[in-house]
């Protein structure tokens, strides 16, 4: 209920404004008109603009781990980027993609139901013909996939959706599992027609083309991990436990990389004409004695000194000491 004015208070404010000490356009109601905002129970927003965010930043990563995978994949460099990303129902975004196409449904746990991986024609037809010894480059007509052609871009797609887990690691610990493949959109009914979906539309540019795939969360996938998808959460400062956990993780990534390290016996010089009368059991003399250490290099570059000898059944370098680098280059 608005303030009552004593009768005091009305003279002196009828006063001030006979004297102009007040403006009659700085008198303002006391209750303002309530502002209305229009809603639709048919297709109810779930996703708030926060957690549309949070998703943005894990597939904005997402799209560049894929770009890596399939650039190796196809040996040919692939730029993968988010075009849009918007919330939908689940019956517009089946209208709205293309028939034929390629729709994987997926599980991705701990998340609940299936999610959808839709892979666009051009994008399909333009990665088999790289994966079977075209150049991907020509147009390509609208045809229905051969088992075989659906069983490659099927093992393609696997691989690409596996990836999600490097990309949800600091939100989430998930797993991914294939359900199914469909050609035909009309024929997948995972979801009510008016239920809440967030899509996010990845561009491709491979070569010459410029084609699209469809990433489709619907929200109840991911309604009980709303509070995991604030963005405070995500970032909140971690503490040295949380530290501790990330080097470990670093540390388990970097011992899977293959190293190629060389073990320097020594150096010979010998002239053209010899080199290329060279055959099999051929003596040279190298310029260190048997029992001197051989320098040990990693990509090229000298790091250790090191002991030759057998390990079992295979030959083997005992590493010695370590060559500090600093001083190498002082001296």
């Amino acid at each position: 209920m608005s303030e009552v004015l004593s009768q005091n208070e009305i003279d002196s404010l009828l006063s001030a404004l006979s004297s102009g000490e007040i403006e009659a356009e700085n008198v303002t109601p006391a209750e303002e008109e309530k502002k209305v905002k229009l809603y639709d129970f048919n297709n109810p927003n779930k996703f708030s603009k926060e957690h549309l965010r949070t998703l943005e930043l894990i597939y904005e990563n997402y799209s560049r781990i894929i770009s890596t995978y399939l650039s190796a994949q196809i040996r040919k460099s692939v730029k993968i980027k988010i075009e849009t990303m918007q919330q939908f129902t689940y019956e517009e975004f089946i209208r709205n993609i293309p028939n034929p196409t390629v729709l994987t449904i997926f599980r991705l746990f701990p998340l609940e139901g299936n999610l959808l991986f839709e892979t666009n024609p051009d994008y399909v037809y333009q990665v088999l013909d790289i994966l079977l010894g075209g150049t991907g480059d020509k147009k390509f007509k609208s045809k229905e996939l051969t088992d075989i052609e659906k069983n490659i871009i099927t093992r393609m797609n696997e691989g690409l959706i596996a990836n999600m887990k490097l990309a949800w690691e600091d939100v989430l610990e998930v797993e991914s599992e294939v359900v199914g493949v469909e050609t035909n959109p009309a024929l997948n009914q995972t979801l009510a027609p008016n239920e809440s979906v967030a899509l996010i539309t990845f561009s491709v540019d491979l070569g010459k083309n410029h084609t699209f795939i469809n990433l489709c969360i619907p929200f109840l996938s991911v309604e009980k991990i709303l509070d995991k998808l604030d963005v405070q959460y995500w970032f909140r400062g971690r503490d040295e436990a949380d530290k501790l956990e990330s080097k470990t993780k670093i540390k388990e990534r970097l011992n899977t990389v293959n190293v190629e390290l060389t073990g320097v016996l020594g150096d010979s010089s010998i002239n053209v004409q010899d080199f290329l009368s060279l055959k099999t059991g051929d003596v040279l003399t190298l310029n260190k004695k048997s029992t001197e250490p051989v320098k040990v290099k990693i990509m090229d570059k000298t790091y250790f000194y090191g002991k030759p000898g057998i390990i079992g059944k295979s030959r083997g370098i005992q590493v010695l000491d370590i060559i500090d680098k600093d001083v190498e280059e002082n001296e």
